[in-house]
């Protein structure tokens, strides 16, 4: 069995409504993101060409750069107003914002076009949820 791995990165905030930790409050990330590609075979000596997929895991990661990520249904009508008004990079997602539900979104939307094996998504250094099947 083949593997490569490649890593992008992003910065946003988010906070986690509804829960008691210190991670309730509004804090920011250097989201790192690893993925990875597994095959049983070669093409042109090869698992997958880099330049590839290595652009299209930057141009996902791009869309949540230096943005605010807001779990649906969580914030107030007037926050929403409010950082609408100011023109501040919102992202609202289906899901909540955590690590692992990052690298669980970041698997299946990759796997509809990769061979996907695992995913790997760090908020801190030390610190990765990872979703692979």
């Amino acid at each position: 069995m083949y593997s490569v791995r490649t890593e992008g990165s992003f910065d946003a905030a988010h906070f986690l409504a509804n829960y008691q930790g210190k991670c309730r409050n509004l804090h920011g990330h250097r989201w790192r993101v690893i993925i990875e590609v597994k095959s049983e075979t070669l093409e042109n000596g090869m698992v997958i060409d880099f330049t590839e997929i290595k652009k299209d895991l930057k141009d996902m990661l791009e869309q949540y750069d230096h943005s605010l990520i807001i779990e649906e249904n969580t914030a107030s009508e007037k926050l929403l107003e409010a950082l609408n008004e100011d023109d501040y990079k919102i992202n609202i997602v289906k899901f909540r914002p955590t690590a692992e539900n990052f690298a669980h979104f970041f698997f299946s939307e990759l796997k509809k076009k990769y061979n996907i094996s695992k995913v790997k998504v760090y908020e801190t250094p030390n610190n990765c949820a990872i979703y692979e099947e």
